[in-house]
């Protein structure tokens, strides 16, 4: 007993000394007015822009309008209720969000509160949700493929770590669609996706998670809901919420992809904030800030180089466009901060053609640098040869005569976009888009009915999975071909018994 109040005095010693009282200095103002989630106040004369501040009702907002008398805030939950004449308080920082190895799996709101009913993940550290964007000197070029699976993409429009790559179109027109089978076809990959929801419905969102958890791997991926009926502030706030998710995994030497969906909403709700806070309004009742307000997000994604880790964001953005108007003022502004887009065209999504990806108008700047060898030597002469036949293929519905030459050409182009075609959830791996894409080019299928090309080109695809197996591991390790093994393959593909005697 004697030994045990000693050691008890010593361990509240130390437990003492770890703390430091001291007097807590808050400054203090008062609302003045409020509605539509916007609150003036005034006393909060040293209040810095974004930061967070605290109502007495519990709620909470940020400080988005700084004036000599007044503060604009928007509040983020207003589920108590904020009144005008209520006290509000600085708390010194700003807006955050707790990040960590918990994350994955997991469905949050902009803030980092669970919505999936289990609870709060352990936060090892918190990073603003506003930061300054990597510099020249920490930055690397893109060089490594990120592979979606689809072989459209990856062959004419891929897409490199670090790339930041617009998917813009009409509504229903898929571009949900891509950016959810690029999360799905990660399920082979150690990338951690991040898929950010701004202003959608809620049955809309649910869809969306309900896929990725059915065909890809949702322990890898994070869910960030800002749904039509959040507070505007928290629709403001959420894709910049996820960024900040995105930089803890790329600071620790990780890859992450992260899909706005989509801008067009999150624009809308800035544009309704500012009106709301009186700042004049420009060009479509947009602030003059607009475009600001996403470059500084998507400036933030990148590829680190090793000094720095060696982490990338990805990033896919989506903006949707009204009856196919590609110049509308937020859709041009993504349109020049991003490394290129995907352009989705409602026409060829009502002809059948899956995914609706108009080659024409898409393009991706700073991708090709990251495909493999392989796939870059097969996929640079069929872009050609789809380009030209794109061109030509208008003549043909005119009842023109048309040359020789240039008929082998459409019988080549119309085979490659049937291959082209592909359904949802059915993402290929690298060494079954390539060797797709070498069938098509070898002309093998020159001779088979447009109705049978895909059929066929799956027989042989089996046929080589079951007699070149090591071909197809050189392709998926190395990505490259010696030229005897190339030999090799496309004998086999042109020797294709069914087939050998009609191209003869």
């Amino acid at each position: 007993m004697e030994k045990a109040i000693p050691d008890f005095w010593e361990k509240s010693k130390k437990e003492a000394e770890q703390y430091r009282f001291a007097p807590k200095v808050m400054e203090e103002g008062t609302v003045i007015s409020v509605g539509d989630d916007i609150a003036h106040i005034s006393g909060l004369f040293s209040a810095r822009l974004y930061e967070l501040l605290e109502f007495e009702s519990g709620d909470s907002g940020i400080a988005f309008d700084l004036d000599r008398e007044h503060t604009g805030v928007v509040i983020l939950r207003n589920k108590k209720g904020v009144r005008a004449g209520d006290r509000v308080y600085s708390t010194g920082r700003v807006i955050s969000i707790g990040v960590g190895e918990e994350l994955p799996g997991r469905v949050l709101d902009a803030l980092g509160n669970p919505l999936d009913g289990h609870r709060v993940p352990r936060a090892e550290t918190f990073y603003p949700v506003e930061r300054e964007a990597p510099s020249l000197i920490q930055r690397d070029f893109v060089s490594d493929p990120l592979y979606t699976g689809i072989k459209v993409i990856d062959a004419l429009l891929p897409i490199g770590k670090g790339q930041r790559e617009l998917i813009i179109g009409d509504p229903s027109s898929g571009k949900t669609a891509i950016a959810v089978d690029t999360i799905i076809n990660q399920k082979r990959s150690d990338v951690i996706c991040i898929y950010v929801a701004i202003g959608q419905k809620r049955d809309h969102i649910l869809k969306v998670m309900k896929e990725i958890k059915q065909y890809g791997d949702a322990s890898k991926t994070v869910f960030i809901t800002a749904d039509a009926t959040e507070t505007l502030g928290l629709q403001y706030v959420a894709p910049y919420s996820a960024t900040a998710i995105a930089e803890y995994f790329c600071d620790r030497g990780r890859d992450a992809l992260v899909v706005y969906d989509d801008l067009s909403k999150h624009a809308n709700a800035y544009r309704a904030l500012s009106l709301l806070l009186k700042r004049p309004p420009g060009r479509e009742a947009y602030p003059g800030d607009i475009f600001y307000l996403h470059s500084r997000l998507l400036e933030r994604p990148g590829k680190l180089n090793e000094r720095y880790g060696g982490g990338s964001i990805t990033a896919l953005p989506i903006v949707e466009t009204q009856q196919g108007n590609i110049s509308a003022y937020i859709p041009t502004n993504l349109v020049s901060i991003t490394d290129g887009q995907i352009y989705m065209n409602t026409l060829l999504l009502n002809k059948g053609i899956r995914p609706a990806i108009d080659v024409g108008k898409s393009v991706s700047r700073i991708g090709g640098k990251a495909q493999v060898e392989i796939m870059k030597e097969v996929a640079g002469r069929l872009k050609i040869d789809y380009s030209r036949f794109l061109e030509v293929e208008v003549f043909t519905k005119f009842g023109m005569k048309i040359e020789e030459e240039t008929a082998k050409l459409i019988t080549r182009g119309e085979r490659l976009r049937e291959i082209l075609k592909q359904p949802e959830f059915q993402p290929r791996t690298i060494e079954e888009e390539v060797l797709s894409l070498m069938i098509v080019e070898s002309g093998i299928l020159d001779s088979v009915e447009l109705a049978a090309v895909r059929d066929r080109c799956r027989e042989i695809m089996a046929t080589v999975r079951e007699k070149l197996p090591d071909i197809l591991q050189e392709i998926r390790d190395r990505g490259r071909l010696t030229d005897t093994d190339k030999e090799r393959l496309i004998g086999l593909i042109t020797a294709y018994e069914p087939l050998a005697n009609k191209t003869e």
